[in-house]
């Protein structure tokens, strides 16, 4: 949504960010900037800015940054319009708010009320006459009332058209249930028929309360449909930014929480007690949900299932959390397949016990290690040992390598001396390549000026840099615009860039204040770009320094200016090709 530029200025005036940061992070004043430690991910030392004066956020450890209205976006898991919305509130402001957002809104609204509407019909369905199979498998399960109420379990009958008729009876049109998710298109006429049937219902609860979509489980173990069913990619709804059971665990008092496959494992673990578990829509965890997690907690406790499947899942699922910042623990169980089922078995003590002494993410890697070689043989036990010592000498610590060297040794009946040398030399093969690895690198200008934000990529790093320079002497002198007139977005190398130039000569021109709270459009990876640009150019802001980047862009502009028909078509297929655009 466009709001006015005049609010943003305003509302970005009314909220300081160094005051709505400081809500959230405690900052402490070094010279001109405000540290703390980064609220986006786990850091032990403050790498994590705040610039007063310049009007935004940077971390120097992940990458993220921008402007007031972007940390409300980051923080609370926002959209633009309701971050500005959140801050407005804050600052007694009221919401200029256009026709194009009102109706985007409004349909968001249907849907969530819609949403709702089916959760109480699903719900209800559970303890009227047709779902009396499903309430005792529920019960069977081990679930109680209680519980069902807690997480609003229902049940869709065993019809084509139930919930769609007690939805148009709720005044839904039959384009808002078409949107929903919740029916499927007949390919013979086109019409609409339920797409959960004879399935209990899981709301699937974002962390603002709203029931953007369902998960399905059969209840016939005859059945030949699958056994578990999402709701679609909605307006409401996006699979891989949302993690079932958090609406809840959020509120736990525990430091960890408890990562696992299936809602009826979260549902199970919450009727014991463990009100910390989380599922995360399926085995395969994405960057966006762990990135959600590391808002909530600082470690992670990984209880998937003991098949291939789920074991690859927990592989996968460990660099993805570590990125984030969480501390991976890892739980295997036995005697059971799932924590639903180890409950039934042994109940919440035995649990609480396997939980405390669950593995670190070394331990459960070098388990799976050895669950490959038979040290019986030889040359096994020799590859045994080698893929430990890869492993072992990445651990920062040498106490820790120490350690997990002499647990490999007993292991496998060496001397620890022996393990002790083959992590050495290990050790000592990692530092040879990446001291290679940082050659190269030293030796191509190019690439070690690369962005470090996402899938950001310069193609002319030498006009790049110093469209970066430009940027940042006109967002911290103003003015300097006024000497920018031979300069056009279309000659930057960097679309990004080009696009920053242009919205901010634009307000510049029409009395709007330069700031980077006054940037509209961009993603939240381009802001935390841009955001670093500023935070780094830290040099004297004067006219030459100013003209001589704006020289070096017009040169390399044309040194790199088509001339023919043919080479514009070559560009612009090889401008496709980095895209991953089809011709």
């Amino acid at each position: 949504m466009a709001f006015p530029p005049s609010f943003i200025d305003e509302l970005v005036a009314r909220n300081p960010i160094e005051d709505v940061v400081g809500q959230y992070v405690n900052l402490k004043r070094s010279g001109g900037n405000m540290f703390g430690l980064c609220p986006f991910h786990g850091e032990k030392t403050a790498s994590f800015s705040v610039s007063p004066d310049k009007g935004i956020y940077y971390c120097f450890g992940c990458h993220k940054g921008g402007s007031v209205i972007n940390f409300q976006m980051e923080i609370e898991g926002l959209s633009y319009p309701d971050a500005v919305r959140a801050l407005a509130k804050r600052a007694g402001l009221e919401v200029p708010e256009d026709e194009q957002y009102q109706s985007r809104y409004r349909l968001q609204e249907r849907q969530w009320a819609l949403h709702k509407e089916a959760a109480r019909f699903f719900h209800s369905q559970l303890y009227a006459p047709v779902g009396q199979e499903a309430l005792n498998y529920a019960l069977g399960r081990g679930m109680n009332k209680y519980i069902l109420t807690t997480f609003g379990v229902g049940y869709a009958p065993d019809s084509w058209d139930n919930l769609t008729n007690a939805l148009r009876k709720k005044g839904y049109t039959e384009e808002e249930i078409r949107q929903s998710g919740l029916v499927s298109v007949s390919r013979k006429n086109g019409g609409i028929f339920d797409r959960f049937r004879d399935r209990l219902m899981f709301p699937i609860i974002d962390v603002r309360g709203n029931v953007i979509a369902f998960g399905g489980r059969v209840i016939k173990k005859d059945s030949e449909a699958a056994k578990y069913l999402n709701s679609p990619e909605t307006l409401i709804f996006n699979k891989r930014k949302n993690l079932f059971g958090l609406n809840l665990a959020k509120k736990t008092k525990h430091p960890y929480f408890i990562l696992v496959e299936g809602n009826i494992d979260v549902v199970a673990l919450h009727q014991y007690g463990f009100d910390n578990a989380v599922a995360s829509l399926g085995t395969s965890l994405t960057e966006e949900q762990a990135a959600l997690l590391s808002k909530y907690t600082e470690q992670v406790v990984l209880i998937y299932d003991g098949d291939n499947a789920g074991q690859n899942a927990t592989k996968r699922a460990i660099p993805i959390l570590e990125k984030a910042g969480i501390q991976v623990k890892v739980l295997q169980l036995r005697d059971a397949k799932d924590p639903d089922e180890f409950l039934k078995k042994f109940g919440a003590d035995r649990f609480k016990l396997l939980l405390e002494e669950s593995s670190n993410r070394v331990e459960y890697q070098l388990n799976a290690i050895l669950k490959k070689y038979d040290l019986g043989d030889d040359d096994q036990k020799v590859k045994y040992l080698q893929e430990s010592a890869e492993l072992i000498c990445t651990l920062s610590s040498s106490v820790q390598r120490e350690v997990y060297s002499g647990r490999v040794a007993e292991t496998a009946k060496i001397s620890p001396e022996a393990m002790k040398l083959e992590v050495g030399r290990a050790f000592k093969r990692r530092i040879a390549r990446e001291k290679k690895k940082q050659e190269k690198i030293d030796l191509s200008p190019a690439r070690n000026r690369q962005p470090q934000v996402g899938k950001i990529r310069y193609d002319n790093v030498k006009s790049a840099m110093a469209e970066e320079m430009v940027l940042a002497l006109c967002l911290r002198e103003s003015a300097l615009l006024d000497h920018t007139t031979g300069l056009k977005p279309e000659m930057f190398s960097s679309e990004l860039l080009g696009r920053v130039f242009s919205q901010l000569y634009s307000r510049y021109k029409t009395g709007l204040e330069v700031s980077l709270s006054g940037l509209t459009d961009f993603t939240s990876e381009e802001m935390s770009h841009i955001a670093g640009i500023l935070q780094r150019q830290t040099g004297p802001v004067n006219e030459q320094a100013l003209l001589d980047c704006i020289r070096t862009i017009q040169d390399e502009y044309q040194s790199g200016k088509v001339t023919t028909d043919e080479e514009l078509r070559l560009r612009q297929e090889r401008m496709k090709q980095r895209k991953g655009i089809k011709a």
